[in-house]
């Protein structure tokens, strides 16, 4: 039998695991980590003393040479152990082979021109592209992959002008959440003088004469404070092109409320500037105001005068405008409000609330095309102007369609379709025949007819019924022996929906089962599916989530030496809060750019928009939910305790979840950490919180991660099978 140098690599890799996996059984060894120091920093909260011996791990690492020096040394613990796992490289070449294919975006129809990306298969960034037809040239119009050598500035928004001569962008470095916007002329591909700085969480919005367009910004922060000081004092302005952004208009302002976030964007026909005033949480709940853009010098007009609900603009006829929202119904319908006739009592209903939760709607062809969830798949419905409904989408079958964007007037839109074994598809959709045609379809290196994937409801702790998709190879055995992979969030109104996934194929390939559980906190159900699992009934996410993985191996999927969990940013949460509630349950862990330390978020950058999920230390009753599960304050409070492997990953530059979490958690649990399992932090440089990670580093990172659960759950993977 000849072998191929995959099967080659492969067998010599399993042979080495053999070895390996000999050596672990019989000599386990535990890590030496770097010695971290130790403060006497003890806080008080409603009269409870809090220790938090590790806050000089806070500090910025740019600015810290201490932290900088523990985060060299723990990277050089963490590579040394990866770099002896014998399959790694061999993960890593099958990843970067099943990566190395043609992305390509669903195209963005702009005055009769077609915008889309395309990434040629290892590119670190997305390339914008432009034609004049679908089937015609695509000329390239930007490639981010040429503004540094390593990739690490990313494209970070976009918006077309009406008559699609411009492209305001915004740009990231090193994955910050700080935005630097600037102008494209289409026609040339080269950018104009226009340079706006100290823009986050906001996009562009062109007037309809195409001289400027609306934003909103923060101040600039004092030197040394970008990454860390709390984000406040939003303010939307109004920049007219190739004036600088000294003289740019301010437009509104809230400075009774400097917590507010404030968002503007002009109608499509060009009549008037919707104003979202929000809250200051992910909760989105919004004030609305208007402007008439008609009338020079207007006043802006409010509509809705207080945060009881959310409300996401989608069109208007002159002066009634149109919105998705949750007044009167927890998964959404949609209204109309009369401008002239505004009072709560004149609100008309367009499309009523339906049992499944409607997730978002897009007013393109003169009809409104409304995706549903529907046990976290998606169900596509049309309905008229008025409300009357059309017909549903047929979808190619169980998984997740998205986009559907485009204009009232245009008589095309396109969306894509995925799924956990099925590789993204474009489809174009006619709204007035309801016709879809395939026009494009990605082709990766794998056959997923030796998938498959189903949807099953467990119970949870209280008796709720929680849903969970389960994939693996076709013909696996249920004797308890399989790794098991198991992702989660369970939080801020998102949700989790079946999707494609090149490092989750991978898993799958090696062997593994990948599962995902849609938790109580995220939007799946609605708001009282999401309510459910936030604040001083956060809990309930966790007791899903442990749930999940006592299903998997009650139904002998798995065996709990062999159940990994995985989950970022509000998901490392919800790790970090499972292993240390249940470290019996869990042969590994990844935590990722998690939030950590719950009594203190709301100190640093983006994080005082969490408290309306989490609740806030600065609360008594909530400072005593948040100090049970707080995972750092877990592992201090604990002592000493075996814990399952687990390596926390985090960036250098991450300001949204600043990586002091992540640090604090690593030290406490490696120094509470008894028995020989690695507990270990990888550290990214010149990254954030994951948008624009160059495709390089992302690669480089879940090799490691699978590296890692190869090497600690125990299992010879199947590699390029």
């Amino acid at each position: 039998m000849r072998l191929t140098r995959w099967a080659m690599t492969a067998t010599i890799a399993a042979l080495a695991a053999t070895l390996v996996s000999t050596t672990r059984a019989e000599e386990p060894k535990k890590l030496k980590y770097p010695d971290t120091k130790k403060g006497e920093v003890v806080d008080e909260y409603h009269g409870t003393k809090v220790a938090d011996p590790y806050r000089w791990l806070e500090d910025d690492v740019r600015k810290s040479k201490d932290v900088a020096a523990w985060v060299e040394a723990e990277n050089k613990v963490t590579t040394a152990f990866l770099e002896s796992i014998p399959e790694r490289e061999a993960i890593k070449k099958r990843i970067t082979d099943l990566w190395n294919y043609e992305k390509i975006s669903a195209p963005s129809r702009h005055s009769g021109r077609y915008f889309f990306f395309k990434n040629d298969g290892l590119q670190n960034q997305n390339v914008l592209y432009v034609q004049d037809t679908l089937d015609g040239d695509a000329k390239m119009l930007m490639d981010p992959n040429t503004w540094t050598k390593d990739g690490t500035v990313a494209l970070a928004g976009l918006e077309v002008s009406d008559d699609a001569k411009l492209i305001a962008y915004g740009t990231a470095e090193a994955g910050s959440d700080w935005n630097v916007w600037k102008v494209l002329d289409v026609a040339t591909g080269k950018p104009r003088a226009d340079e706006l700085k100290w823009v986050k969480f906001s996009s562009a919005s062109w007037t309809k004469d195409n001289a400027g367009f609306y934003y909103s910004r923060f101040p600039e922060p004092k030197t040394g404070a970008a990454f860390q000081d709390l984000n406040v004092d939003m303010k939307l302005y109004y920049h007219k092109l190739g004036a600088p952004q000294s003289e740019d208009k301010l437009v509104y302002e809230r400075t009774d409320n400097p917590k507010w976030t404030i968002g503007g964007g002009v109608t499509e026909d060009g009549k008037f500037l919707i104003i979202s005033i929000g809250d200051g949480t992910t909760s989105n709940k919004v004030r609305l105001a208007y402007r008439d853009l008609t009338a020079p010098d207007s006043k802006v007009v409010e509509l809705v005068d207080n945060h009881d609900n959310k409300f996401s603009f989608l069109g208007n006829d002159a002066g009634v405008f149109y919105f998705k929202t949750d007044y009167n119904a927890p998964k959404n319908q949609i209204i109309a409000i009369d401008t002239k006739n505004p009072d709560k009592k004149n609100w008309k209903t367009i499309i009523a609330e339906a049992k499944e939760v409607l997730d978002s709607v897009d007013l393109v062809g003169n009809r409104f095309i409304c995706s549903y969830l529907k046990d976290a798949k998606t169900a596509v419905k049309v309905h008229e102007v008025d409300g009357k409904f059309v017909r549903d989408v047929e979808l190619p079958g169980i998984g997740t369609a998205t986009g559907f964007n485009g204009k009232r007037e245009d008589t095309e839109t396109f969306y894509t379709f995925s799924s956990f074994a099925t590789p993204t598809s474009i489809y174009r959709y006619d709204p007035a025949t309801g016709e879809s045609k395939l026009i494009r379809q990605a082709k990766v290196k794998f056959d997923p007819s030796l998938y498959e994937v189903k949807q099953i409801f467990y119970a949870s702790k209280d008796g709720t019924k929680v849903p969970m998709f389960i994939a693996h190879k076709k013909g696996i055995k249920l004797d308890g022996t399989n790794p098991t992979l198991l992702y989660g969030y369970g939080g801020f109104n998102i949700s989790l929906t079946p999707g494609f996934s090149v490092s989750r194929l991978q898993w799958m390939e090696m062997g593994g089962v990948f599962a995902v559980a849609n938790l109580r906190g995220g939007g799946e159900y609605g708001d009282e599916w999401h309510r459910a699992g936030t604040k001083l009934q956060k809990q309930n996410v966790f007791d899903d989530f442990i749930a999940a993985g006592e299903y998997l191996v009650k139904e002998k999927y798995t065996s709990p030496k062999k159940l990994a969990i995985q989950g970022g940013s509000n998901g490392g949460l919800l790790v970090g809060a499972c292993l240390t509630q249940r470290p019996d349950l869990y042969g590994a862990a990844l935590p990722a750019v998690g939030v950590m330390d719950m009594l203190r978020f709301q100190k640093f950058t983006a994080g005082r928009f969490w408290v309306d999920d989490y609740g806030s230390s600065d609360s008594s009753s909530e400072f005593n939910e948040l100090y049970k599960f707080s995972p750092y304050h877990v592992l201090l409070k604990n002592g000493a305790k075996a814990y399952p492997p687990t390596m926390v990953t985090t960036a250098d530059t991450d300001d949204r979840v600043v990586p002091g979490h992540s640090f604090k958690f690593a030290a406490a649990l490696q120094a509470n950490h008894t028995g020989p399992n690695p507990v270990l932090i990888r550290i990214e440089t010149k990254a954030g919180h994951g948008a624009g990670k160059p495709t390089a580093k992302v690669i480089e990172e879940v090799a490691d991660q699978w590296a890692f659960l190869v090497k600690t759950l125990d299992f010879k993977p199947e590699i390029g099978k």
